[in-house]
């Protein structure tokens, strides 16, 4: 495993603490715009995703973003992995609280 540039775990709620940093997230695709992916969060706010690879994912599916916090509700794609259709948001959305908070010392 790679950990020379680590991603933390966000949300769109977590995502304005790591603005100019690498995230990793994951959203249901609910818009495609001219390599602009807008979708959901797990936390139910709103995201968009520049420079991400949209043609590779349909809508309503959830997609995996590494990249750059460009902004409160925004990230510059370095990454985007399609993980189809069903996906535990929920999980997921925890799994974010935990990694910036009483556990971070376990995430890189």
């Amino acid at each position: 495993m790679d950990t020379s540039s680590p991603a933390v775990f966000v949300n769109a709620e977590l995502l304005k603490m790591h603005v100019g940093k690498r995230v990793r997230t994951v959203l249901q695709v609910a818009r495609n715009e001219g390599g602009v992916m807008i979708g959901q969060s797990t936390d139910g706010q709103q995201l968009t995703v520049k420079g991400g690879d949209p043609k590779g994912s349909p809508l309503s599916h959830y997609v995996e973003v590494i990249g750059i916090a460009d902004g409160n509700q925004s990230i510059r794609a370095e990454i985007c992995t399609d993980f189809g259709e069903r996906f535990d948001a929920v999980s997921y959305n925890g799994l974010c609280q935990l990694a910036n908070g009483k556990y971070k010392n376990l995430f890189l």
